[in-house]
């Protein structure tokens, strides 16, 4: 399986819109809002490297509100205890908030 990492400038107005629409692609597993220079982040998850092409200019391109994309494929997936790990950091101070 190959994982692409979309980076998306996308219309603020339409960012809640936007985001679920691309939600409903069907090799989209993933969408996230963030913070930082891109609107929303895009995790695709494919068997080949032209579905990438189809997916990200095929597809997500085209949903109403996104203006731009940058796309990076990942080389290596570590075990999820590892990112649960590193993106757990700071929630145990926050748990008695």
């Amino acid at each position: 399986m190959i994982t692409a990492i979309v980076l998306l400038h996308v219309d603020v107005h339409l960012i809640p819109e936007t985001a679920t629409a691309l939600a409903n692609i069907e090799r989209v597993s993933e969408v996230y809002s963030v913070t930082g220079d891109w609107e929303l982040v895009v995790m695709v998850r494919v068997r080949s490297h032209e579905e990438i092409a189809d997916v990200v200019t095929g597809e997500i391109a085209k949903v109403e509100g996104v203006t731009a994309t940058h796309t990076m494929i990942a080389f290596r997936a570590y075990a999820s205890e590892d990112l649960d790990r590193l993106w757990g950091i700071g929630f145990e101070d926050a748990e008695g908030l």
